[in-house]
C-alpha cells in the first residue's frame, strides 16, 4: 500500500472538508474500506494535491460539476462545506449555481441551491 498517497490524501481531505469528510470515510468503513482508502489516494492525494489550481479553485469547480450532474446532493452539500472553508462565500456559491441553470438546466440549479441553503442554516450561515 501507498501510505505516501493515503497521507496527503488524508491531509488534503482535511484541508478542504474537516469532519465532514472524515465522516465520509467512517462511514465506508465497515463496508468498502478499500473504496474509502482509494478515495483519499486518487482524489484528494493525487487530483487535488495537483499544482495547476488552487484548492479554492478545485472546491467551484467541484460544487458546479456535482450540481450539474445532479442527483449527488449529499456529496454536494459536503463539497459546498468545501467551498466555504477554502474561502468561498454564501453569495459566491448561490452565483455558482445560478450560472448552472444556464447550462445544466434549471432543476439542477435548483437542486443545488437548497442544498446550499441546508449547509448554510447547518453553519449558521444564512
Amino acid at each position: 500500500m501507498d501510505n505516501e498517497r493515503y497521507e496527503r490524501g488524508l491531509k488534503m481531505l482535511v484541508r478542504v472538508d474537516g469532519e465532514q469528510g472524515d465522516r465520509v470515510v467512517e462511514a465506508l468503513a465497515d463496508i468498502a474500506p478499500d473504496f474509502g482508502r482509494l478515495m483519499l489516494e486518487f482524489c484528494f492525494g493525487d487530483v487535488y494535491a495537483r499544482p495547476g489550481l488552487s484548492l479554492k479553485d478545485r472546491e467551484l469547480i467541484t460544487i458546479s460539476a456535482l450540481a450539474a450532474k445532479g442527483g449527488c446532493e449529499p456529496q454536494l452539500k459536503v463539497h459546498i462545506h468545501g467551498a466555504l472553508n477554502v474561502g468561498w462565500t454564501r453569495e459566491e456559491i448561490v452565483e455558482t449555481f445560478m450560472q448552472v441553470a444556464v447550462y445544466a438546466g434549471f432543476p439542477a440549479a435548483l437542486n443545488a441551491i437548497f442544498a446550499a441553503k441546508a449547509v448554510f442554516a447547518e453553519r449558521k450561515e444564512g
